[in-house]
């Protein structure tokens, strides 16, 4: 099961989607609240958010999402039950909730809107709300016997095993026929290779790691290898640099210059710290 979460301010739209007889939407859980449709629901959401006026973003939205599978097996009340334990997992027990479930497609699934302000007008913590939501939806998985995120990607590199084995022989290909010294090198050198290499850029703006495209798939470095990660190809192309104290970031990459992610240069210069260390102790000399 995926979860996902997020702050919106477009209630009554929200609820009002969640709600779509289109889409065969049917009401599988309720707290808290009375209403009969969109409006009086939006209504009641808004009389507790106008408790805090700062708060603009005062609704949370999340979607979870069973497997096509787990999906043709659940019932209603399996289905409310799902909404319970994750309502308890984001620990929102005391809050206006309303869950819908959507069947219009293969892919059975549950729309779930919270009031982000509590009965005492407090605005509820969103902080990495998507993260949360995914590790809260696969705890609910565990509890409930359904197939997990985890357990859905590793099916998924199971079947793409072939592939990931031939990104991993171009990968060493690469680093044997043209020694790359920088992420752009390395870039081009893949590209020659026949494999497109797209760096990953996170919402500030910082690079924090690859993906990989080839033949129609597209992986993450690590879910090829780990020696394809971030940190571990960081460590491969700027060891001998970042030994000697030279600071790597930000880099050039296709022309643009990209600062590195603060944890990616971490876990860059932990990797070669230990090396150093280990190097150290292999000849002999004391730490």
């Amino acid at each position: 099961m995926i979860g996902k979460g997020r702050s919106i301010a477009h209630t009554k739209t929200s609820i009002a989607y969640g709600w779509n007889q289109e889409k065969d939407a049917e009401v599988i859980f309720r707290q808290n609240l009375v209403g009969e449709d969109p409006t009086e629901i939006s209504q009641e959401f808004r009389f507790i958010q106008s408790q805090n006026v700062d708060c603009q973003k005062n609704t949370l939205s999340f979607i979870l999402s069973p497997t096509i599978e787990d999906g043709k097996k659940l019932s209603g009340k399996d289905l409310e039950k799902i909404c319970s334990k994750f309502i308890k997992e984001m620990k929102l027990n005391d809050r206006q909730a309303i869950g819908f479930v959507h069947r219009d497609k293969e892919h059975v699934h549950i729309h779930l809107y919270v009031n982000r302000i509590d009965f005492r007008g407090n605005a509820y913590n969103d902080s990495f709300m998507g993260k949360r939501s995914q590790l809260a939806a696969e705890q609910v998985a565990k509890q409930m016997n359904l197939t997990t995120v985890k357990e859905v990607q590793m099916q998924k590199l199971n079947q793409l095993a072939p592939i990931r084995t031939e990104l991993k022989r171009i990968h060493d290909n690469t680093m044997q026929r043209f020694k790359p010294k920088s992420f752009d090198e390395y870039i081009k050198g893949m590209k020659a290779n026949g494999v497109k290499v797209i760096p990953s850029i996170n919402k500030a703006g910082n690079l924090q790691g690859f993906r990989f495209e080839y033949q129609g798939h597209n992986l993450k470095g690590s879910d090829i290898h780990r020696s394809m990660s971030g940190g571990n190809l960081g460590k491969q192309l700027y060891g001998q640099s970042m030994a000697k104290g030279k600071n790597i970031s930000p880099v050039k990459i296709l022309g643009n210059t990209v600062p590195i992610a603060p944890n990616m240069a971490l876990n860059i210069a932990k990797k070669i710290a230990k090396r150093i260390i280990k190097h150290a102790i292999n000849k002999g000399i004391e730490i």
